[in-house]
């Protein structure tokens, strides 16, 4: 029971809200390459069909700049392929139950670290904080929520196969 309640809060920070606990954020920078990718994974016709940044940003309210520094990072990262040209675009470098949500939070530079000190046990006058211990576990359990859901799991639960009614979150 407590771990289904544990992991239905670590969903509700992760789809509707901003985090901030310490120096812990999840910013626009993850939603956004996560709805993006998401947004190639609906319009690629099983990623055959590159997509534009243009697209993603006027189907989904993104500003353009913004998507073209994210995807200089996945593209980096191996999550996207990029073609040039005509009918260029992005593509998913993988299958849809082979990227994990934590991978895209990782490749744009999200930091969801709670633990002030990043993992270094310097958190006060260099030694170990009294709290450490907690926040290393809910950082431990956000990155293990997030490794278990991909693409694929997000897709699935789509109330809807047409692309144009497919609802995502503005929050």
């Amino acid at each position: 029971y407590l771990l289904d309640t544990f992991s239905g809060l670590m969903y509700n920070i992760f789809i509707n809200y901003f985090v901030d606990i310490s120096d812990m954020k999840l910013t626009t920078k993850g939603k956004f390459a996560v709805t993006a990718l998401l947004d190639i994974a609906i319009y690629s016709e099983d990623n055959k069909k590159p997509i534009t940044l243009y697209n993603i940003s006027e189907r989904q309210n993104i500003s353009l700049s913004y998507l073209e520094q994210l995807f200089v990072r996945l593209r980096k990262n191996q999550v996207v392929k990029s073609y040039k040209g005509p009918g260029g675009g992005y593509v998913l470098m993988r299958d849809l139950d082979q990227i994990p949500i934590s991978e895209i939070i990782k490749a744009v530079d999200e930091d969801m670290d709670a633990r002030t000190c990043r993992g270094k046990g310097n958190c006060k006058d260099n030694t170990k904080c009294l709290t450490h211990d907690l926040w290393a576990g809910l950082t431990n359990e956000m990155y293990g929520y997030l490794d278990k859901i991909t693409l694929k799991d997000l897709l699935s639960k789509a109330e809807t196969k047409e692309p144009s009614k497919i609802m995502f979150c503005r929050s």
